[in-house]
This record gives structure tokens, sequence and C-alpha cells, in this order.
């Protein structure tokens, strides 16, 4: 059904049509946007909303179907047509450049000019201007190679403004925020919203739609499947989103569990992390919680061999791992699912099969010849186990969804036969469907005898696939509760302890 016009529409789509070759990545889609609202665009990952923000932004040109803006039928063969029209986007991956200023990246291919040169005093205060705007406090001479992710998006939303964008459509922007972070990012939104901005916002966050949106449109399969206010419930929306109800969203399995496959005893890197101290036992998922900088990842980083440690000991399945030795812990069965799958655990221009045979591609190599038909078959066998959506094993891992990137990080070390897989924030990114597909992977791993360590922000998901949660406050285990006493409460409560009351209650229990 096709969504009725309104005075205030800045942007209209309707029955957008774009193919590739061999798919159809979307049909028949209608989409609107008002002035002053933010309209959700939702759905699974590979629904299309990429390739829908990407027609806009003038990346692709669709088949079939209309654009208009501002009541006026449009083409879009550009940026630079879709910056005439006031459309601007912020991808997840941000276009910024490292090494120009704050300044130099707001208004690049655009600065304001004197006498023929660049007008370096009237660009900073422009610039200064438009920060004060996002409520950003950074120097406009400051590089952005220098800033954080909080920071390079408030940047991005600058440069949006400095178009005078219209429409402002942002992907996945609290995909690595904290939360504090998110809460400043909405204030922006709500304010750019007062402003008479509309915001195209992309989600996978269910909790956010309703604090912040005010419509949702819901594509599936390539196709728009409904528009529903922000107010609808999430059940009601994952359902429109995967066609189906998720009855259970974490639904752990717990089998019984053996001898321990990981031990870890004091584990200590001066000034990042001090007497670090637990087990993994066999069929069992440990979660690690604990704030942002907790260290968390540095201490998943160290267990695994990738990051050194000044003092204590890993052990897998009784067998004690040299210091920073990846090739030790792989050998001794140790895997990890690192918490940038792009940047760390998948090489983006290799195909699949060639991702999925990275960890085992040594010793498929005999005389220095690769058995190349036994890593296909492998390959083959473990993408089909894993319900990897492609159009062949052929296909770089780029063009993937989110959730299949996943899929095939976990997969490589599926291959492997490991023993003790880490996992760092498994479905960050990731749709509610490809989610629990996740959870059964994990499931099925557990049911084998593998020990599952897992660290997550994301704390419903911690408490939800856990059989013990380890929490850890400023580099400090702060406490280990079981699944029937871990709650939101307990678990914060942990996270939030200081250095002191830590070291007291440790000499307490000596």
């Amino acid at each position: 059904m096709k969504p009725a016009s309104s005075p205030d529409e800045l942007l209209r789509i309707e029955g957008i049509r774009k193919t590739f070759p061999g798919v159809v990545a979307l049909d028949s889609v209608d989409f609107d946007l008002r002035r002053g609202e933010v309209h959700v665009l939702l759905g699974e990952n590979g629904a299309g909303k990429s390739t829908l923000i990407k027609m806009l932004s003038g990346a692709y040109t669709p088949d079939a179907g209309r654009i208009t803006v501002g009541g006026e039928q449009v083409r879009i063969h550009g940026a630079q047509d879709a910056e005439r029209l006031g459309i601007a986007t912020i991808y997840q991956e941000f276009n910024l450049v490292p090494d120009l200023t704050v300044a130099e990246n707001i208004f690049l291919g655009r600065q304001p000019r004197r006498f023929g040169l660049i007008d370096r005093r009237t660009m900073e205060r422009d610039a200064e201007a438009l920060l004060a705007r996002v409520g950003v406090q950074v120097s406009p001479r400051a590089r952005v190679r220098e800033l954080g992710i909080a920071r390079l998006q408030m940047v991005e939303i600058a440069k949006a403004l400095s178009l005078d964008a219209r429409v402002l459509i942002m992907d996945e922007p609290t995909a690595v925020l904290t939360s504090e972070e998110v809460e400043k990012l909405f204030a922006i939104v709500r304010a750019l919203r007062e402003d008479g901005v509309g915001v195209v916002f992309i989600t996978h966050h269910l909790e956010e739609i309703a604090a912040l949106g005010d419509r949702v449109t819901v594509i599936r399969d390539g196709r728009s499947v409904g528009q529903v206010p922000a107010s609808t419930p999430e059940d009601e929306l994952v359902r429109l989103m995967v066609g189906r109800s998720i009855e259970q969203q974490y639904p752990r399995e717990r089998p019984d569990t053996g001898d321990a496959l990981l031990k870890v005893e004091g584990l200590t890197r001066d000034g990042v992390f001090h007497d670090v101290s637990f087990e993994v036992r066999a069929g069992e998922v440990v979660g690690i919680a604990g704030l942002v900088g907790a260290g968390r990842t540095e201490v998943a980083r160290a267990v695994f061999g990738a990051d050194p440690y000044d003092r204590g000991s890993v052990e897998v399945a009784g067998a004690r791992l040299p210091r920073h030795d990846v090739n030790a812990a792989m050998s001794a069965g140790v895997g990890l699912v690192p918490e940038d799958r792009k940047g760390q655990g998948l090489v983006l221009d290799q195909s699949v099969e060639e991702n999925l045979g990275l960890v085992t591609l040594r010793a498929a190599t005999h005389g220095g010849f690769v058995d190349r038909k036994g890593q296909h078959t492998a390959a083959e066998r473990i993408a089909g186990q894993l319900g990897v959506r492609m159009s062949g094993l052929g296909q770089h891992v780029r063009t993937l969804s989110g959730g299949n990137q996943q899929k095939v990080v976990i997969g490589k070390w599926l291959l492997a036969d490991i023993r003790v897989l880490i996992l760092d924030e498994p479905t960050r990114g990731i749709d509610v469907g490809a989610k629990v597909e996740i959870y059964q992977l994990v499931n099925e791993l557990t049911a084998a005898g593998h020990a599952v360590l897992m660290i997550s922000s994301d704390l419903p998901e911690v408490l939800g696939m856990s059989d013990r949660v380890l929490v850890m406050a400023q580099g400090r285990l702060a406490g280990e509760l079981s699944a029937d006493d871990a709650t939101q409460d307990s678990v914060m409560a942990l996270a939030v302890s200081s250095p002191t009351t830590l070291k007291e209650e440790g000499s307490r229990d000596h």
C-alpha cells in the first residue's frame, strides 16, 4: 500500500526496482519522508536497505519506478545530483579523509576562496559554527585521524549540514557508539527534526525506534511490506521484518558440562588489565560483560595470543600456552571471532571460499601444493551447514550482508575443529533473524562439547545466552554470576565497581 501524500513531503519513492545479474535487489518499493520527521527504514541484512539508500545518494540508478523530491520527479546520477537536491548520506563506514583537518573534510571540494586561494579563516569559522550546532567540542584544525568514532560521526553530520541538507540519511549511526554517545546523537537528531530536516534512520536496535522515530517502513526480501507507527510493539516489527515471529529471542540450550577446556590464571597486562582468572568448561558459554574500556577485548586478545601480557597463564585442555603466540593458540584449538569482523576477521576482496579456508590453508598444503578440491568441498559443506546466503562460493565476501559475513568468520573456525571459540561482539550490526541463527550455532558448538567465551556489550544477549557471567570493571574481574543470579541490575552494579572497592574485597577474600 502506498503512503498518503503530505504537504510537508520532502521525498517520495514509488515502485522502485533494481536488479543485478541474477539478483532482484529491490522490487516495487514505496517510501516517503516528511519535513521534520525521523522515518526508520527497517529490515534484515540483505533485505535491500543499502541498495535503496545508494539510489538516493546517486551510487545506483533504479531500473524502474520514480523518485520525487519536493513534488518534482528527479533523476539522481551521482553524488553531486544528490547534494544539489539537498540529500546527504552518512554511511556506516565514514567518508572522511584521515590526513585532512576537520574543516577541510567538512568543505571538501567546496572550500571557500578569496582571490583564487582557499580562505582558511572563513572555512574554519564556518566549520566551527557547524560543529557547535551539532554539539561537539573539537577544533576545526584537528586532523580527522586523531578523532574517536563518536566525533567522526558528528563531523559527518556537520558535513551534511554544510550542504544545507533537507534529507539526512543515517545508516546504522549507533552501531559503534556507547550508550552515552547514543543519547548525544539522539539529541542532535531531535534538534535537526525541529529545524525541519527529514531523517531516514537505519538501525538494527529495535529499542531505538520508539525512542527516536515517527514512522517505520519495513523492507523484506527487496519489497516494502508495511509502514507502521514507531510505537509499534517490537514483536510486531520482528514479525514484519523476518516474516515470522521469533518466539524465543535467546534460544540457549544448556548441555551437561565437562572438564575445563580453557583456564586463565592471574592474567595481567600492566595498565590494561590485572589479575584476571576464570575457566570455561566443555559445553559451556561464559559471557563477559562490562562497560566500554573495562578490558574485555584486551583480555580476549591476550588469551588468543594476539596481544602480549606481563604475568599469568593460559591453559587449553591442561596444556599451558606460550605468551603472545597466535599459532600456538590455534594449534591448541583456540579460535577468535574479533569485534571488527571486516578489519580483522575477513579478507574482504577475497571470495567466500577463500575466507572459509584461511585457518585450514596451512594444514591443506602438502609439498607446497594446496588441496584445492578438499578445501572447496569443505567450504561447500560448512557454507551449506551455516546457511550462508550467497550467489556462490566465488562471491566476494565484501558483498555479503553483515550476518552472512559473520557466519563466514565463524565458519572458518568450525572447519578448523576448534576446542574453544572466543566470540567478541558476535552479533553487532546484525539483524534479529541472523542473531538467532548465530545463537543456534553457539548451541551446536556447546552440544558438541566445545567451550565458548562470549564478550558482548548487548546485556540482554549476555544474560540470555550465558551459563555464567563474568563482569569486568576498569581492567579487573569484578565478579561472577550464575545464569540464575545474573540480572541487568546485578551485572551493572558490578560493572560500575571502583578499583578501590575491588582491591578491598580481594584483600578480604585472602
